[in-house]
């Protein structure tokens, strides 16, 4: 098994995630989620702000099975976006239709996510369904375009990783989209397996979308890429007010700063809640170096969980095989 299998494996493990709830953000993930409540959440973005960033708010949440738990997640997403608006921060909204309802009951899940854009539709705030695997990715367009019947402040994400991700960034050309390469693991009949696919495709659907689209979320850390699109955008002259650079929160820093002071338009992914364990797996699935961020708070912290565990059984296995 791969180090992003195994990352990703653990992202799906529903055991771990009801047990690093119980340790808040010990175990490294404070340096890649802001905070676990609301007023923390918003003094990041208001430090964001000040570097010329603005900010994407996802108040994180995975396996939501019942009707009372998704109910809180909407009543939490609900409060975000009046603080959003009294602070007056530069920031939007993305959201995991899964959060809401979508694996209980679509009608549910659809009611929960149009009290949602009403309510931002009301103070002029965006908001994003975030996709997740290849089985919620049609309902969650389907909730995306009956909701776009009344509102027009909703948008997407587009993962290059799918094979149907040229026909689906046509299909939603007129619709804000985030583009990105792909965070789960996926099957090899609907998902190309190779970064080398992966990349051709993703840069393919930036240049696309770029090009015919509404507004474009170039969202990706890899300097080569944002050379290459740069260079497109230049180019093709294509007007600033049409994308934008997007990052995830607490990393590569400098490189967001440095775009911001460029002139680009730059929106930072921030992350926060309580049930932070599902997103800081895929994470480090994306990214395995960062593993050692976890081997260094369980060991310094001295915190005997089964997540702490396995990182450092899998660590000391795979520094072992280097090895020999």
């Amino acid at each position: 098994m791969s180090l992003k299998d195994f990352f990703i494996e653990l992202s799906e493990n529903q055991f771990l995630n009801n047990n690093a709830k119980k340790y808040g953000l010990k175990l490294g993930a404070q340096s890649v989620v802001a905070g676990t409540s609301i007023p923390e959440v918003i003094e990041s973005i208001k430090e964001l702000n000040a570097l010329g960033i603005s900010c994407t708010v996802d108040n994180l949440g995975e396996f939501v099975y019942d009707k009372a738990e998704a109910t809180a997640a909407k009543e939490q997403i609900l409060a975000v976006i009046d603080a959003i608006h009294e602070s007056g921060v530069d920031a939007h909204i993305s959201l995991k239709p899964s959060q809401l309802g979508l694996d209980i009951e679509y009608d549910f899940c659809f009611n929960n996510l149009k009290e949602i854009v009403a309510l931002a539709d009301t103070y002029d705030i965006f908001v994003n369904f975030d996709m997740e695997n290849y089985d919620r990715l049609q309902p969650s367009f389907d909730l995306l375009k009956e909701l776009s019947q009344d509102h027009d402040n909703i948008g997407t994400v587009i993962q290059a990783y799918f094979f149907r991700a040229e026909e689906d960034i046509e299909k939603f050309k007129n619709y804000r989209l985030r583009i990105v390469k792909g965070a789960y693991k996926e099957p090899s009949h609907v998902a190309y397996q190779t970064k080398e696919e992966i990349n051709q495709n993703y840069i393919q659907l930036l240049e696309y979308h770029l090009l015919n689209g509404k507004f474009t979320s170039i969202a990706t850390h890899d300097h080569n890429v944002i050379n290459h699109i740069k260079q497109f955008i230049k180019d093709n002259n294509i007007p600033h007010n049409k994308y934008e650079f997007q990052m995830l929160y607490g990393f590569r820093r400098d490189m967001q700063v440095a775009l911001a002071k460029e002139g680009y338009n730059f929106c930072t992914y921030v992350p926060f809640g309580q049930d932070w364990y599902g997103y800081f797996m895929r994470r480090l699935a994306e990214r395995p170096q960062n593993m050692e961020l976890i081997v260094k708070q369980v060991f310094n912290k001295k915190t005997n969980t089964i997540l702490g565990v396995a990182a450092a059984a899998f660590a000391i296995g795979r520094f072992t095989k280097r090895r020999k």
